[in-house]
């Protein structure tokens, strides 16, 4: 499938610019999207349940943001207090039997008409079969796009756009992206050590030579809705 190449803060920007919002990422990371966001004038905070990656966040240099531990299924938010809820590669990182209620969180701290924008990688891709013997999210994935057609399908939220394509993934070396895909799963740590050798000559052979790295193409499909059902 022919997917037009574009980087992920395009599409975002592109589709629900972030300037002035009250903005909740979840499942935030080191918090690079949450401090783009705020360079473009949203109110931004990041929530996660890791402890280690959320220090790293915070030791970062960058705009102001606020930061806290929290699963995506318990959101320490007051109800109709954000203006847009972002899933950001990390809507399938949620328990499968938890997806649901995520999203219903989401839609409880949505004022009525806010934005919803969900971004998951597809399953496929160079990118996603170098990783794949760490982890297979290949079920993982499917369900999380399944609670996003659930959400709507039933009502809680209506569909604006659907949308895919290509996205950039650098990594300055093997030892970056070792430890990224460790920091999104700790405990990925002792396959990520057990499969070492053959994911360093897999990231040699698959990774592209770019500016100050190595990158890859992945594929991507961004969910935008709003909340209020219809």
């Amino acid at each position: 499938m022919n997917r037009p190449r574009r980087k992920h803060l395009e599409v975002l920007a592109e589709l629900v610019p972030p300037g002035g919002k009250r903005t909740v990422d979840i499942g935030c990371g080191d918090g690079a999207l949450v401090r783009a966001l705020a360079r473009r004038g949203a109110a931004a905070v990041g929530l996660d349940p890791g402890l280690e990656i959320l220090r790293k966040a915070v030791a970062q240099d960058g705009p102001s943001c606020g930061f806290a531990a929290a699963t995506g299924e318990a959101l320490p938010l007051a109800d109709g207090s954000v203006d847009l809820v972002i899933f950001f590669n990390s809507l399938h990182h949620v328990p499968v039997e938890g997806q649901s209620r995520a999203l219903a969180e989401a839609g409880r701290i949505l004022v009525r008409d806010g934005w919803l924008y969900v971004m998951e990688p597809l399953a496929e891709g160079a990118y996603f079969e170098l990783v794949r013997p760490v982890e297979d999210e290949t079920a993982v994935r499917a369900a999380a796009y399944r609670a996003v057609r659930d959400a709507i399908e039933t009502g809680r939220f209506r569909e604006v756009v659907e949308r895919e394509y290509d996205a950039p993934v650098k990594h300055p070396d093997f030892e970056t992206f070792r430890q990224r895909i460790i920091d999104v799963d700790p405990a990925r740590a002792t396959a990520v050590a057990a499969l070492e050798d053959a994911l360093r000559a897999g990231f040699a052979d698959a990774a592209e030579p770019v500016d100050d790295g190595f990158g890859f193409w992945q594929p991507s499909r961004v969910n935008l809705l709003r909340s209020g059902g219809p």
